[in-house]
């Protein structure tokens, strides 16, 4: 593309340097589809206000059609002069189509159309990763009724505190991660909304229907303010917000499975299908599948403080800096999705030691809680309870005995 479609008030061809710099072709192809997606809708638009005819609506979107099929074939050179995936994809449609090629641009901005395309591209996925979510709160729920008379020691400090049982550790998961759907619907809410028809800035005194292209691609309503519209990136700090929050859970869920499978815990045991060996020591197991869970989390942390750092101070409306939001959402969609993807089928993978959970509770102290509590049911008040039980604990540790058989001694 040699002319560029904003350069004729320029004198200088941009520099080769400035090009590859400003280009974001090389990341933002991805939204390939969802731009065409738009752009279809934004046609037949058109055509209904008559903006343009529908015969020119119908070359365009044919157009269009087939230079999707193209980009999923791979048929086209990322040309950076080209500077985007929504400048590439007009570039192609005029050399398709000829100069009604370049009416598709009408009422619209790259500003309002790239936060389109953006916002498809999360709902798309975010979809993924709620089907994802669903499947490994079916697969916790499955553990918490499979394991719900399984005695285990329960822990705070990550010392032995009291006995709970393992279906009731994995209903807690299944808690944590239900609020993360909600978190999920709720973003799902706010971000519905099509920016499309905000123009640059201040809309356009073109008589658009913004509410009829919003109901054609799927939003429940239009951005209301135009400024608002082509500046917010409010959804992709959430996205990164709960996919942060998500992953939180993830990595605790695998730093639990990782101290369990140890031989000085030897609480799980890892199928030798999801596990990794060492290069140097033959006797190594090693749960390679959850330490990059627990490793991803710092990840997607930071593409949080990334897209905040982005947006703290930008002026309204849009700055070249929103750009650098895209990488972010790629990246933190494809890392959630792939730690989403292994999990059940990791959790679905273990044996869990039942026995030795057990084992571990009766030979621990974890009943002193129980005994304190009867105690204070026989009329003893709490705090003096406490002070004998732990006396009693302590003896029992003094003379490497049960605390059942010094409490049986003072009775």
């Amino acid at each position: 593309m040699k002319t560029k479609a904003w350069g004729g008030r320029f004198q200088k061809a941009l520099d080769p340097r400035v090009e590859k710099f400003n280009a974001s072709l090389p990341f933002d192809h991805a939204l390939f589809k969802h731009d065409i997606q738009g752009s279809i809708a934004h046609t037949h638009m058109l055509a209904r206000q008559k903006l343009i005819s529908f015969d020119e609506a119908e070359l365009i979107c044919a157009g269009l059609e087939q230079i999707q099929s193209e980009l999923q074939q791979g048929l086209h050179v990322m040309d950076t002069a080209c500077e985007d995936i929504h400048m590439l994809i007009e570039h192609l449609l005029v050399q398709k189509i000829g100069v009604i090629g370049k009416k598709l641009h009408t009422g619209r901005s790259r500003n309002d159309q790239v936060t389109l395309d953006l916002k498809l591209y999360c709902r798309e996925n975010v979809t993924i990763i709620q089907n994802l979510l669903a499947a490994l709160l079916q697969t916790l729920k499955d553990l918490s009724i499979q394991h719900a008379t399984h005695i285990m020691p329960g822990y705070t400090h990550l010392q032995e505190a009291q006995p709970i049982f393992l279906g009731q550790y994995f209903s807690a998961y299944q808690a944590m991660f239900q609020r993360d759907a909600t978190r999920i619907q709720d973003w799902f809410k706010r971000m519905n909304l099509s920016p499309l028809g905000a123009g640059a800035l201040a809309g356009s005194s073109l008589p658009l229907d913004r509410i009829w292209v919003a109901q054609t691609l799927g939003f429940d309503n239009i951005v209301e303010n135009a400024l608002d519209a082509v500046s917010d990136r409010d959804y992709v700090i959430e996205l990164c917000s709960f996919a942060s929050i998500l992953m939180v859970h993830l990595s605790r869920l695998s730093e639990d499975l990782i101290i369990w499978s140890t031989q000085e815990f030897n609480f799980v045991a890892l199928d030798d299908a999801f596990a990794t060996g060492s290069s140097l020591m033959p006797q190594k197991k090693n749960p390679d599948v959850l330490e990059l869970v627990r490793g991803k989390s710092g990840r997607i942390f930071g593409h949080l403080m990334a897209i905040l750092t982005v947006m703290k101070a930008l002026p309204l409306a849009y700055n070249k800096d929103m750009q650098e939001d895209k990488e972010i959402v790629f990246d933190t969609i494809k890392t959630l999705i792939a730690c989403l993807e292994i999990m059940p089928l990791f959790l679905n993978s273990l044996q869990f030691n039942t026995k030795q959970m057990e084992n571990r509770v009766d030979k621990s102290f974890m009943n002193a809680t129980n005994i304190l509590e009867k105690l204070v049911l026989k009329g003893m008040a709490f705090r003096d309870a406490h002070h004998t039980v732990g006396q009693w604990v302590q003896m029992a540790n003094t003379q490497n005995k049960t605390l059942q058989e010094i409490m049986q001694e003072y009775e």
